[in-house]
């Protein structure tokens, strides 16, 4: 069975199934037999999220909204598929987004560009094209009705220009995406939880970041639901450390702007090296080969948002 967590709240995260176990959350919000899905993984991702229904006794028909965060693939991918399955939902992305889900054309150029055709074709086969006239656009401020509660939609760049959160009113919760960072379960230590921010290219603005991350915590949330990887609590520690540690990450950055051809893999190394020790200090103690296989991705993303940051700030 793939990972199942019900917080008991009308709240529960489930494995996406996107390339390897617990790396990608997809989220439900149910409220009096209505259901919304919080992001979508990929193609791959059909199964698990069928499953995750009858797991929980409701029909396809129940789901009312599929919301995307944001509209990288490993959020987005699978909306197209989910959205044939689910009849009566709506598709809630930011209005940057909704062009990209009605037409994804350019929306995999991009990701293959930056990926490689191959992989692209591996991971996310062949995405499927919404109707325009099932896209609602979350703009700032929009709320939906889900039986008896509140989704409130803001408008929360910093991570991608096209990026949304989720304010769940009846559950004190807020649905983050990639806004408020990573924590992933390998390196949780006595239950305590360690946070890295994702400057992934080639939207990362780190200014709106910060203030982004401040907007959330204004709403004083109980606790944030990341898609990497579900609940996070503590938050007014891991609000500190993120901010902490995506300062360090400029500061890095900033300190390789003129290297040169030689920029991308210092960023790398520098970033790579940090997170690390952060992470020992935090007392994980995995070898450091299954760190570095966790986070192999990331860092890579990481450095090269970085970079694009450094060639477009301003």
């Amino acid at each position: 069975m793939f990972d199942w967590r019900d917080y008991g709240n009308g709240i529960v995260a489930f494995d996406a199934g996107y390339v390897r176990p617990i790396l990608a959350a997809i989220h439900l919000i149910i409220d009096a037999g209505h259901v919304a899905f919080v992001d979508t993984g990929s193609n791959d991702s059909l199964p698990n999220a069928l499953a995750a229904l009858d797991k929980l006794g409701l029909s396809r028909d129940a789901v009312d909204y599929i919301i995307l965060t944001h509209i990288h693939l490993d959020h987005a991918g699978g909306a197209g598929l989910l959205m044939g399955e689910f009849a009566n939902a709506k598709l809630v992305v930011h209005p940057r987004g909704s062009r990209h889900m009605a037409e994804p054309s350019k929306l995999v150029a991009g990701v293959t560009a930056v990926y490689g055709q191959d992989y692209v074709e591996k991971v996310y086969g062949e995405i499927q094209p919404i109707p325009a006239a099932r896209i609602i656009d979350a703009h700032d401020g929009l709320t939906l009705q889900l039986g008896g509660r509140e989704l409130l939609m803001l408008d929360t760049p910093g991570h991608a220009k096209h990026h949304i959160c989720i304010v769940d009113r009846k559950a004190g919760a807020i649905f983050s995406g990639d806004m408020f960072g990573l924590s992933y379960r390998e390196f949780d230590v006595d239950g305590r939880q360690f946070i890295l921010p994702t400057t992934s290219p080639t939207q990362f603005d780190a200014a709106e970041m910060h203030a982004s991350i401040d907007r959330l915590m204004s709403y004083q949330p109980t606790a944030m639901y990341l898609t990497h990887y579900a609940q996070l609590t503590d938050l007014p520690a891991q609000a500190a450390n993120l901010h902490r540690r995506l300062s360090r990450l400029v500061a890095i950055a900033e300190a390789h702007a003129t290297d040169g051809d030689s920029r991308h893999a210092a960023i790398k190394q520098e970033t790579t090296a940090y997170l690390l020790a952060e992470l020992r200090d935090h007392g994980c103690t995995l070898p450091e080969a299954s760190i570095l296989e966790v986070l192999a991705t990331d860092l890579e993303l990481n450095a090269q948002g970085l970079a694009w940051w450094l060639d477009h700030r301003g």
